[in-house]
């Protein structure tokens, strides 16, 4: 995939997207060597230099190469900035995960994700730690990127001896979760942070990852785009598409899953 000055068409904003994730990843890792300060924002959630640094970087790329397009980012949003988002435009977070980075584990994410007429059409994603690099839309298949090279990727349709669901290291281990889970077969459960638990579900790791309770809109577009892609769905609890453009970029509890069995 190539880009030009200002890419238009969808399989250019994709390889944009995914150039940018990568070097965001790069300078998230940079700093992860070299060592960096937690502190908190206004909403008690942690900030450090690397999701700054990464966001710095991935705005003024997207500004620069697709000036028509709004950017809503997260570390700008939590600053006060305000940008109208318009029937397109991007949603970033920099580094999804910022609990997991800082304390030296590995689940942490950059996402860049496009929504159009209020559905995510297009994501990239890096996982920094784990040298794996993500791509994905609506027409254009799903594919890693990888020390291996380039490769396909697809959700699976969960085995006859049950799901693996995948929960959130922080909130996982809520009763609801317990209660929402009754009823399926399940394999395995296993609790890790970040938007790492949709592209296991995309590649065809793991089956399930219910979500009950708040993210917000650039937690999930990339990866959604992403999923949706591979052939997997991220949907309400009451089975609807998951949708963008709400008030204050929150997102109500969703489900992202493989191709489930009846009896799953």
């Amino acid at each position: 995939m190539t880009t030009d000055a200002h890419p238009q068409s969808d399989t250019d904003l994709l390889a944009l997207a995914l150039r940018l994730a990568r070097e965001a990843g790069d300078i998230i890792n940079a700093i992860r060597r070299k060592g960096f300060v937690t502190t908190v924002k206004s909403d008690l959630s942690p900030v450090t230099e690397a999701d700054q640094a990464a966001e710095t970087h991935i705005l003024k790329a997207l500004r620069n190469a697709t000036p028509q397009i709004p950017v809503i980012a997260e570390e700008e949003v939590a600053a006060g900035i305000h940008v109208a988002a318009g029937d397109i435009y991007w949603l970033i977070d920099p580094l999804d995960g910022t609990r997991e980075f800082a304390a030296g584990r590995d689940d942490f994410t950059v996402n860049i994700g496009l929504v159009r007429n209020g559905r995510a059409v297009l994501g990239a994603m890096a996982l920094p730690a784990y040298g794996q690099f993500y791509a994905g839309g609506a027409g254009l298949g799903a594919k890693r990127f990888d020390s291996d090279g380039e490769h396909d990727i697809h959700v699976r349709t969960a085995p006859a001896e049950g799901i693996a669901v995948l929960a959130s290291r922080h909130h996982g281990d809520a009763p609801e979760l317990k209660r929402f889970l009754d009823g399926h077969v399940i394999a395995s459960i296993g609790n890790i942070g970040s938007a790492v638990k949709f592209m296991r579900v995309a590649e065809g790791v793991a089956d399930f990852y219910p979500r009950l309770g708040p993210t917000m809109e650039w937690d999930t577009a990339a990866p959604q785009a992403i999923v949706e892609a591979a052939g997997g769905t991220v949907t309400l609890l009451d089975g609807t598409p998951l949708h963008y453009s709400k008030p204050g970029w929150k997102n109500p509890s969703f489900v992202c899953a493989g191709i489930l069995s009846d009896k799953a």
